[in-house]
């Protein structure tokens, strides 16, 4: 049937080219995983699988035990990564839809953080809260 075949046990980013090529489909085989195992069941379905298998495939194809940990321990550490770097962009979003009045933008640029105390700093942060609503 001529088909051309692409797998791949972790590369999200091959998931778009479904939706970027008419001829392109993807599919994932279904899994069930129980502790650090999995068990891939003969049932195929459409769409990219929600989470990567590739630590428990590893595992499957011998890749030694304190590989696998290594790579857990590092999985763990980017997740924790991805996680504060999602934080900071959700709070920049919140940061950059509000509405900065020039009024605002003139209180700010007569600050200077290094020379204010605690107290004149939430002072400001209410004046610049009534000027931004």
């Amino acid at each position: 049937n001529r088909a051309l075949t692409t797998f791949a046990t972790h590369y999200f980013e091959l998931t778009t080219l479904a939706e970027e090529l008419e001829a392109a489909a993807n599919v994932h085989i279904d899994a069930i995983e129980h502790g650090d195992e999995i068990v891939f069941l003969h049932n195929v379905k459409p769409g990219p699988a929600n989470q990567s298998y590739g630590l428990q495939v590893a595992q499957l194809a011998g890749i030694p035990r304190s590989v696998i940990n290594n790579a857990k321990t590092r999985l763990r550490l980017l997740e924790q990564q991805a996680s504060h770097l999602d934080k900071v962009q959700t709070e920049m979003e919140l940061i950059t839809k509000t509405e900065t009045t020039p009024a605002a933008i003139e209180k700010l640029s007569e600050i200077n953080p290094d020379e204010i105390t605690p107290k004149r700093a939430l002072e400001l942060l209410y004046e610049l809260k009534k000027l931004t609503n």
